[in-house]
């Protein structure tokens, strides 16, 4: 579940915004203003309307805060008036239908069934000869942790939008699964689909980087011997 990230208790916070105390509103908005950038971006095509949907989300979230009823966290309150700001954002601007139910096309295998062995092999379903994931590098060769944030940031932002929705608020702000799904309004099931397809394409990504790129520690190490 996601927390407040050391700020006062919502109780505290909620009095203190209403009284419309500026280092509460300044405090408040520094935690969760970056994360909630992130979230919209998920949603819109560029960085000013990201920009746009977090600032009238803001304003919406001081209009409304005498109605908080406390039932879930002050913080996923406030996530569910940015997601709903930026649905109307993308509905007004395209027209695009984001959530509904899961389309065929994700219906499908999210690893290739040909690098499995076959139904009549006397180890059906194992990996095949040569496909089976390679070794990445190990916590103590992260010289590359940079550049892996850089493969897994690019990764997530090819993801088709809904997957990047579930996967940004799992993954990234850390929310969990009932509360992505109160937040997008959807299914439990439609949940673990979307958050399952997009980290499969992640770690496909990263699979890739690791089991191609000549730079790799691993690689490294394999060419001095």
């Amino acid at each position: 579940m996601a927390t407040n990230g050391g700020l006062p208790a919502d109780d505290v916070l909620v009095e203190r915004l209403l009284n419309k105390d500026e280092d509460a509103f300044r405090l408040v908005m520094s935690a969760w203003s970056p994360g909630m950038l992130r979230l919209a971006r998920a949603f819109v095509p560029t960085n000013a309307t990201a920009e746009d949907v977090v600032q009238d989300t803001w304003l919406a979230v001081l209009g409304a805060l005498g109605r908080y009823e406390g039932r879930s966290s002050l913080k996923t309150w406030v996530y569910r008036i940015l997601v709903n700001t930026a649905k109307r954002r993308v509905a007004k601007d395209s027209g695009t239908v984001l959530f509904g139910s899961v389309p065929p096309e994700d219906d499908g295998p999210t690893v290739a069934p040909s690098r499995f062995r076959p139904s009549d092999d006397p180890y059906p379903g194992h990996w095949a000869p040569g496909r089976q994931p390679q070794p990445w590098p190990g916590p103590e060769e992260h010289v590359l942790a940079g550049e892996v944030s850089r493969i897994v940031a690019a990764a997530l932002a090819e993801l088709p939008q809904r997957h990047r929705l579930v996967v940004t608020l799992r993954d990234v702000e850390g929310y969990g699964s009932e509360e992505v799904c109160v937040l997008l309004d959807i299914s439990p099931g439609n949940q673990r689909v979307l958050l399952h397809r997009g980290r499969a394409a992640i770690r496909g990504k990263l699979e890739e980087y690791f089991s191609s790129s000549p730079d790799t520690p691993t690689t490294k190490k394999s060419r001095r011997r």
